[in-house]
């Protein structure tokens, strides 16, 4: 099968798609090493169901360049949860993180995370993650990127399909049709561990002061991240000029 080079991005994902229809999460990722070589990257959060991603994809490709975004404000608790994961699963972690330190961003711009606007959590997110991850992409020279995404996340995730473009890249998510038994399951089998957080109520986390554990009054799981007020930190979302509109009304 052909490689694939950021010269050479040929694919007919229609084809692709209903070739990958009823393929397995495993099956879509060998598919993937297999076209991309070592154009293929993967990213984590080392988020609450962060393992599953991690171990699905190292027994297909122990190697593969595993990117995170360390924004600066993650809750101890996911540094030693990336810790222990690290070194249980041998990962090539690829840390990246923002130029401007935290410190620095809040003498220019305040704690932009405090502020009751949707644009303000725009810029934090694109200080903080969508330049550090833009970045990581280019310099480990990616065609390719593996993501944990599911479509019963958000309304964003529902229009996915398993292979697409976001820009000139390609994202493949394997376990885009998976759902939470799916993922418990798959823990399970393998032994793998939740983030601590999951024990406290969280059923999505990001940085200490933008998730919250989930209450009964939460219509949508997500809803527990910015305080509601959008879903998507802007990582998965298409770098385009429009980008804004959908960082706006989109929900990581």
């Amino acid at each position: 099968m052909t490689v694939f080079t950021p010269e050479k991005t040929g694919l007919d994902l229609e084809a692709v798609n209903q070739q990958l229809e009823n393929a397995s999460a495993t099956e879509v990722v060998e598919w993937a090493v297999t076209t991309f070589g070592d154009g293929l990257v993967m990213s984590s959060s080392f988020g609450i169901q962060a393992a599953v991603m991690l171990h699905l994809v190292t027994r297909v490709k122990p190697d593969i360049p595993v990117i995170w975004i360390d924004t600066g404000y993650l809750p101890p608790e996911t540094y030693r949860f990336a810790a222990q994961l690290s070194e249980r699963l041998n990962l090539n972690l690829k840390v990246y993180q923002s130029p401007l330190s935290p410190a620095r961003m809040e003498a220019l711009y305040g704690k932009l995370w405090e502020k009751h606007d949707v644009e303000s959590l725009n810029r934090y997110d694109s200080i903080r993650k969508v330049e550090p991850m833009q970045r990581a992409l280019r310099e480990l020279g990616a065609t390719a990127w593996l993501a944990g995404l599911r479509a019963d996340q958000t309304q964003h995730r529902q229009n996915l399909n398993r292979v697409g473009l976001q820009g000139d890249r390609y994202k493949v998510y394997p376990i885009l049709q998976w759902n939470a038994k799916d993922v418990y399951q798959y823990l399970t089998k393998y032994d793998l561990p939740y983030h601590p957080y999951f024990d406290l109520g969280y059923t999505s986390v990001g940085d200490w002061h933008s998730s919250r554990p989930l209450t009964a009054d939460d219509e949508h799981e997500r809803d527990t991240r910015f305080r509601g007020l959008k879903q998507e930190c802007g990582l998965h979302l298409p770098q385009t000029d429009g980008e804004a509109e959908s960082l706006d009304s989109s929900s990581l």
